[in-house]
């Protein structure tokens, strides 16, 4: 239901079991259908999600005026912006029957199956919901690794949401987006006059982060140069502002993430190993989608739910032989792939059920993702052969070698290490 109570969407078994009258009122407030009210229940605990943004879950025993309707559990559903609204509730009426739900019905999410806005029902993601609890409350540094669109940054929100720091800021910084000079500027502050256009003293994200976490997203992408800076922010929990004199105290948790392999990145000199050891305290990594295809169909069922809301639709479901298909794609964008594909179907089609026909772009996904392959595997092949025959006219010599290619050292040594060259 929305904000003023409006029914949304109720299943089948929502109607039968609650309704008495004749023809169910479908476009009605919660409290006229399933309480039979006319004037709204006073006392429902449901309202506090929408009052108070940090609650993930609303419980009631049951009894009393404000619960009958019989509400159980309330849950909140945000937007795009992460502003909650509308809420998903799950109720039991006082009149069990045996009525079940149709079939391809979108069900309720298991309780143990999502934590925050994370969601899998998965060994592997149950594996790092149990870790993500166990690491919140701790101060320690922690690093998120997974593939693009796994949900890092909802990772980092969640782990800042389950801590005692929750009510404090929340901090992203997106590394690889902003040059050496402006992310020491950003993350550190200035001082006036430190550089051009400099024209008054800015704190930086640090001090803004004070107290809670900052994130530090795409890690990977930064300079030596400002590891070496970050690294001693880390050892001596504090910051000097660009052109500054004064160091200044600060204590906000830090949570980092990337999409490379820190480890691997470390062996190949391209990052820090200091700094890799002091940001990998408390390592954890967000599993490709692939990995995880048993989570598909409630990832699936969640974004038809949270599109057709958002998009004033009346909830649809996914037919068998269309989930089977989104089980089975290669999705090489991940969570976030999946969850834009399946916006744009609800969007640009119509009827109760997604089909295979409403989503027929999976064969163009799976057959692009093909040639694609075949493409990468024959530019890999080719790419191979040449540094092999710069290495033999160099005799072994990297730095000669990436000269003749006219490629830098570094890039040299990720495809020695891609290619497995000795």
């Amino acid at each position: 239901m929305d904000r003023a109570f409006n029914i949304v969407y109720a299943n089948e078994a929502a109607w039968i079991t609650c309704q008495t009258e004749p023809t169910p009122r479908r476009h009605a407030k919660c409290y006229e259908a399933f309480a039979h009210r006319t004037d709204p229940c006073g006392t429902c605990p449901a309202i506090k999600v929408f009052e108070v943004p940090e609650v993930q879950c609303v419980s009631c025993s049951g009894g009393g005026d404000g619960t009958a309707c019989g509400m159980q559990q309330a849950f909140p559903l945000t937007d795009q912006q992460g502003a909650v609204a509308s809420m998903l509730v799950l109720f039991e009426s006082a009149s069990k029957t045996t009525h079940s739900t149709p079939p391809n019905d979108i069900s309720i999410l298991p309780i143990t199956a999502r934590l925050g806005n994370l969601i899998g029902q998965s060994q592997i993601m149950q594996q790092l919901f149990d870790m993500t609890r166990l690491v919140a409350d701790s101060s320690a540094t922690v690093l998120i690794q997974g593939e693009s669109g796994t949900g890092k940054e909802l990772l980092a929100r969640t782990i800042h949401a389950l801590s005692q720091r929750n009510q404090q800021p929340f901090v992203v910084v997106d590394c690889g987006a902003l040059p050496e000079t402006l992310l020491e500027s950003e993350l550190f502050g200035h001082v006036r006059g430190a550089f051009t256009g400099a024209v008054a003293n800015r704190r930086g994200l640090f001090e803004a982060a004070n107290g809670g976490t900052i994130f530090l997203d795409e890690i990977a992408d930064t300079t030596p140069t400002f590891q070496a800076k970050l690294l001693r922010v880390l050892q001596e929990g504090e910051i000097k502002p660009v052109g500054g004199t004064r160091s200044m105290k600060i204590h906000a948790r830090v949570i980092s993430a990337s999409n490379k392999d820190l480890a691997e990145l470390v062996k190949g000199k391209m990052f820090r190993q200091d700094l890799y050891y002091r940001l990998a305290v408390l390592p954890l990594y967000l599993p490709a989608l692939r990995e995880r295809r048993d989570d598909i169909p409630l990832l699936a069922q969640h974004f038809v739910a949270d599109s057709c809301a958002r998009h004033r639709q009346v909830v649809r479901n996914i037919d068998e032989a269309t989930m089977q298909a989104l089980s089975g794609a290669p999705w090489p964008g991940n969570v976030r792939e999946l969850q834009h594909y399946i916006e744009r179907a609800v969007v640009t089609t119509t009827g109760p059920s997604l089909v295979c026909a409403d989503l027929a772009a999976l064969d163009e996904v799976a057959d692009d993702e093909s040639l694609r392959s075949a493409s990468r595997g024959a530019v890999a092949q080719a790419e191979r052969t040449r540094i092999v025959d710069a290495l033999k006219k160099t005799a072994g010599n990297r730095l000669k070698a990436a000269k003749l290619l006219k490629i830098s050292r570094a890039s040299l040594y990720n495809k020695l290490r891609a290619y497995a060259i000795e």
